[in-house]
């Protein structure tokens, strides 16, 4: 482990695992699996708690479907034990990208860099004891 890993797993919470979680996973940690992006999931030796270290920032939406329902308890089988195979109308998983650069912004945003269509005489702007 580099210096620079150690230190973001000291000072920082959204960075992986915490020094924290890296103990209580040594602890009490039994591994069930890894997504395709690279998130670790475990649970706890007797099947309670259940957690994920995720592959760089702590993102809640980066948890594709499958894990998803078995982090809730919506299942006690965990994706690679069971065989699910993806219908033809499912998209594959993308995690959210709310205050990313990849973000949605609609036309006349003023982070794209357009510029909105003048107001034509349909609309009157209010102004105070007009």
């Amino acid at each position: 482990m580099s210096l620079k890993n150690t230190l973001l797993e000291i000072f920082t919470w959204w960075n992986g695992q915490t020094v924290g979680t890296r103990l209580f996973t040594w602890r009490k940690g039994e591994r069930v699996g890894e997504d395709e992006f690279g998130n670790v999931y475990y649970q706890e030796r007797g099947g309670k708690r259940r957690w994920v270290i995720y592959n760089g920032v702590a993102e809640a939406s980066a948890i594709p479907p499958g894990w998803h329902g078995w982090m809730h308890h919506r299942t006690d089988v965990p994706p690679p034990r069971e065989a699910y195979a993806a219908r033809a109308w499912e998209k594959p998983h993308q995690p959210n990208q709310t205050g990313t650069a990849n973000a949605y912004r609609p036309h006349g945003s003023i982070l794209t860099g357009e510029t909105r269509p003048r107001v034509t005489g349909d609309y009157d702007a209010w102004t105070p004891g007009g």
